[in-house]
């Protein structure tokens, strides 16, 4: 019998509501320090209804902040403030993981935190530029190539992110190793160019991926630690590469051996990019025991047919999510939805934020 979108789903121990995800969203509202603060409570409680909440992209290390006014996880300030977050999803039942985002190459200078520096898997700077708040659009800054021993910290890093979210009362974590940032950064062929232990073959360009992901399993458990990979997106000067399929697979069943939360495919063709092919999307499926998401500009309509196909077991929205916060009743009851409105999506304050109406 098909999955249904409204119905409850089992992800390893954590029940959920439904089968609506919403996706990870930068957001850029947490002003002060890179810390969360009230309005970013406000804005999850309302979506709470979701059956899962992946929040926005928030860093495990002070070198991960590349963006203006992005969260950070690492230290007790953040389980803080994070709290008054989780607290507020699961007063209306909801069940909310935090993505864990290096920014690694992605990243201007002025927007990190004093002491901290820009980190890659090589020196080549990623192409194109990034909003600061301090001296306009600029373009990105110049890595600094990381040694095994800024490797192995940032390993480091992750599992006490991991472990910091628990603390904050987080369901789990989800890895983001998608759209060009660190983890991306390691797996990409065309980013990354080293000839070492993590870079020149499939496997090692691997590596970072998993030890990262074994560290953070080991610290709180496996089965509260997803991932989210985007074979064959652009961002961040990323793309596809000859061995694109192949490496992933691999990826993808050493990750099932690890027992992990859940594997989150997003396709970025919904906006220009390459899809990623239906059959690849079908072998990762295939190659992970557990939880499967799709995302990639799904609407109702479209979720049900890939549940009612089995390409998946979860279906994750952005965009929807972040302009209606009673998105699932909307769905539930064919309402219209609101539009979302791009000039507000990083900018500070209520407005495009915590605004957009209810039923």
């Amino acid at each position: 019998m098909p999955a249904m979108l409204f119905e409850p789903f089992s992800l390893r121990a954590v029940r959920l509501a439904n089968r609506a995800v919403m996706s990870p969203l930068t957001r850029s509202r947490a002003v002060e320090s890179n810390t969360p603060n009230s309005l970013m409570a406000t804005y999850y409680g309302q979506r709470a209804t979701a059956g899962l909440i992946i929040t926005e992209g928030t860093s495990p290390s002070p070198n991960g902040l590349g963006y203006a006014r992005i969260p950070g996880l690492f230290n007790q300030n953040h389980v803080a403030r994070w709290k008054a977050v989780t607290e507020a999803v699961h007063a209306k039942g909801g069940k909310i993981v935090v993505q864990l985002m290096h920014t690694g190459r992605v990243s201007h200078q002025a927007n990190l935190p004093a002491g901290a520096e820009v980190l890659g898997p090589t020196s080549v700077a990623c192409p194109g530029e990034m909003w600061t708040d301090s001296q306009g659009s600029q373009p990105h800054t110049p890595p600094r190539a990381m040694t095994g021993a800024d490797i192995a910290a940032a390993i480091d890093e992750y599992a006490v992110a991991a472990r910091l979210a628990i603390q904050a009362g987080f369901d789990g974590v989800e890895l983001h190793a998608a759209n060009g940032y660190l983890l991306e950064q390691f797996l990409n062929a065309n980013v990354n160019t080293r000839t070492d232990a993590y870079g020149g073959t499939p496997e090692a360009r691997n590596r970072l991926t998993l030890e990262v992901a074994r560290a953070v399993a080991q610290e709180i458990g496996a089965g509260r630690a997803g991932i989210r990979l985007s074979p064959y997106g652009v961002f961040n000067a990323t793309g596809g590469f000859a061995e694109t399929d192949q490496q992933y697979i691999a990826l993808v069943k050493e990750l099932s051996a690890l027992g992990l939360m859940y594997v989150h495919v997003l396709d970025h063709s919904p906006l220009g990019a390459p899809p990623v092919p239906a059959q690849l999307k079908a072998d990762l499926r295939a190659a992970f025991s557990g939880p499967f998401i799709l995302a990639g500009g799904y609407n109702k309509d479209s979720a049900q047919q890939a549940l009612d196909a089995g390409r998946a077991d979860l279906i994750a929205m952005g965009r929807p999510f972040l302009a209606n916060p009673d998105l699932v009743a909307r769905m539930r009851r064919d309402q219209p939805l609101n539009a979302p409105d791009p000039g507000t999506f990083y900018t500070p304050g209520e407005q495009g934020y915590t605004d957009y109406p209810a039923l």
